[in-house]
């Protein structure tokens, strides 16, 4: 059967669920949600489909043409397509299931699924474009769902406020991505990317620092790297099924994606900026969550954190196979960082995912209570929650033999092996070290001790709509890191990030991962009291915790800066354009014609001997001017 059917259904079914349900359901919300969540089955399987049967493919079809100038609208299946197709489809299932028992009692619940729905198509389609423009419209459409879900609780200012805050903010990091797409165009005279790879690789001369560095811009919003950060924890307003859907496992990791799929038009330059984004995000994100109460907007740092390695890695790699002296671009080699990013995205969904359903199932248990130190004793009265979520836990901070080890080392060896020092893999190592801290942190106070608010007291455990994805996340987040798993198609890339782990350094590197991860293990079980009801830590180190608890003022920079600065260059700007512009010269313009315009109606009196006295004397006029 032909390919392009099984890749136009994965778009088709999830587009016309959405629009089913919009226009037809609006007052059904069951009805919605078995629609949505049948749709997103049917994704599911044809995704297998796809990575199991349809070898690789490419298909374009002409959608604009005016003169030279042409625009295709074209899916590209590879193996990095069917890598991302697995997570995005296997996640987005188990979210839609979860979110039946979530969004049960709600009364927009076809709103939401239709949300959800929207969504599915639109992350498809990125990952699926074949050229730039193409991935361009689908990474809007992206942002959009992300907007729309961000603010579903349109009775909450603060939803309101998070999903404004997210649409501007990944409004500047998108502007650069778009000028980066239309310099590739104007550079190359193609956005198709088989075709740009084929040029680039015959002529590795062609790449731009510029055009690496417009096109991470992108990366830097969606992926929330710094200083582009700040929409991200705020996000955690929507619903929570969403933060584990699109804040967690998909969406923000399309940034990542976005710098695997373009790594042919990076240079040197490019990628040394690229990994420092990356190290700073992570460090910075752990720092900042182990000063956070809100069990969402910790986990939402440590997505950020997280995401800062991943982009690390991508540096981190490809700068190893250039600086080995082959100029040449090591196109057998220089995936070393693309697929250690990739590597971890897959792991790091699955865990992550796991985690912040975990959360939801705690939030609803708790009657929507998001504070950890109003939880406590959860262990004993939600005993599968407590297994799932400890199991993801331990995958996030790297413990030996479950996924996150395998991806986290294989990012630690890459930065072990770096050629500029080992600056980089201290601060990695440091990163490691703090999501440990912080993450047990938050499952001693959750989950141990007595419950310290009445909402944990009646807390117990969830339906089997809840529990059941937890599960599956659960095993997924203990053998995702074993290649062998992995359907055939996708095991050259989990191979390739799973083999730089085994080269020189690499058992040194997962030496210090493992003393990091242990330290942060044993000083979290020191300071932490079991479900404590205060953060003492914090106490101690007073001004410090409340610099990390304020995220280190970048909302209030930014604030100042919108406030104080621009609107204030705004204010003027305007002032100078109703003066001068508006003022001077179109009110100003518009004036003289006016005069202009009386002075000859003055001349029209409708008297025929005034236009004779008229005419005679322009002759005069003429004959003088012409010199008699």
């Amino acid at each position: 059967m032909n390919p392009e059917i099984f890749t136009s259904a994965l778009l088709v079914v999830p587009l016309f669920s959405a629009a089913l349900i919009a226009f037809t359901m609006r007052r059904s919300g069951t009805l919605a949600s078995g629609v949505s969540v049948g749709a997103a089955t049917l994704v599911l399987a044809t995704a297998l489909h796809v990575i199991f049967q349809v070898d690789n493919f490419e298909f374009n079809a002409r959608w604009l043409l005016v003169g030279p100038f042409s625009l295709d609208f074209g899916f590209l299946v590879n193996d990095l397509t069917k890598l991302m197709l697995l997570v995005v489809s296997l996640v987005g299932f188990l979210v839609h299931v979860f979110s039946l028992g979530y969004m049960k009692d709600d009364p927009n619940k076809a709103r939401f699924f239709a949300g959800l729905s929207f969504f599915m198509f639109s992350m498809l389609g990125l990952v699926m474009a074949s050229n730039l423009v193409t991935l361009f419209i689908f990474w809007e459409l992206v942002g959009f769902s992300s907007y729309m879900l961000i603010g579903f609780y349109l009775e909450k200012p603060s939803a309101a406020a998070a999903a404004n805050k997210a649409f501007i903010v990944n409004r500047v990091g998108d502007f650069g991505l778009l000028i980066g797409v239309i310099m590739v165009y104007w550079s190359y005279g193609t956005e198709n990317l088989t075709e740009l790879q084929a040029m680039v690789t015959e002529n590795p001369a062609l790449v731009t620092t510029g055009i690496g560095l417009l096109l991470f811009c992108g990366t830097v919003g969606k992926s929330g790297q710094v200083p582009l950060h700040v929409w991200l924890p705020d996000a955690m307003e929507g619903p929570t099924p969403v933060s584990a859907l699109i804040h967690a496992a998909t969406m923000v990791a399309a940034g990542v994606f976005l710098l695997c799929r373009m790594e042919f038009l990076m240079t040197v330059d490019a990628l040394q900026i690229i990994m420092w984004v990356g190290v700073v995000t992570a460090v910075f994100a752990g720092f900042v969550a182990v000063a956070q109460r809100d069990i969402k907007k910790i986990l939402a740092y440590s997505t950020v954190s997280q995401l800062g390695y991943m982009v690390a890695a991508f540096g981190l790699g490809t700068l190893a196979s250039m600086h080995s002296g082959d100029h040449g671009m090591g196109r057998a080699m220089i995936n070393g960082g693309a697929a250690a990013a990739m590597f971890h995205l897959t792991t790091h969904a699955f865990f992550k995912a796991l985690l912040f359903l975990g959360s939801g199932s705690i939030i609803h248990a708790c009657h929507h209570e998001q504070d950890i130190f109003e939880m406590g004793g959860l262990a004993k009265k939600m005993p599968i929650t407590f297994v799932t979520f400890t199991l993801g836990l331990l995958a996030l901070v790297g413990t030996p033999f479950l996924a996150g080890y395998f991806s986290k080392d294989a990012i630690l060896a890459l930065a072990y092996n770096h050629e500029g020092g080992r600056a980089v893999f201290y601060l990695l190592v440091l990163g490691a070290f703090l999501t440990t801290f912080y993450m047990v942190r938050l499952w001693k106070i959750v989950f141990l001790g007595s419950p310290n608010s009445e909402h944990a007291k009646h807390a117990h455990e969830n339906g089997l709509v809840f529990t059941v994805p937890l599960i599956v996340l659960g095993l997924l987040s203990v053998i995702a890191g074993y290649t062998n798993l992995y359907p055939h198609a996708l095991s050259p890339i989990v191979e390739a990030g799973h083999h730089l782990a085994s080269v020189e350094g690499g058992s040194t590197a997962a030496m210090y991962g493992t003393i990091a991860w242990a330290v942060g293990l044993a000083l979290a079980f020191v300071i932490y009291g079991a479900g404590a009801k205060e953060d003492s830590f914090g106490k101690k180190i007073g001004p410090v915790f409340g610099v990390l608890q304020n995220k280190l003022y970048f909302d209030e920079v930014y604030n100042f800066y919108v406030a104080k600065i621009q609107q204030r260059f705004a204010s003027a700007l305007h002032l100078t354009e109703q003066i001068f512009l508006s003022g001077l010269i179109i009110r100003g313009m518009a004036g003289v014609a006016g005069l202009v315009g009386i002075g000859l109606k003055a001349l029209h009196v409708g008297n025929l001997h005034q236009y004779v006295y008229w005419f005679i004397g322009g002759l005069a006029l003429f004959w003088v001017l012409g010199g008699g």
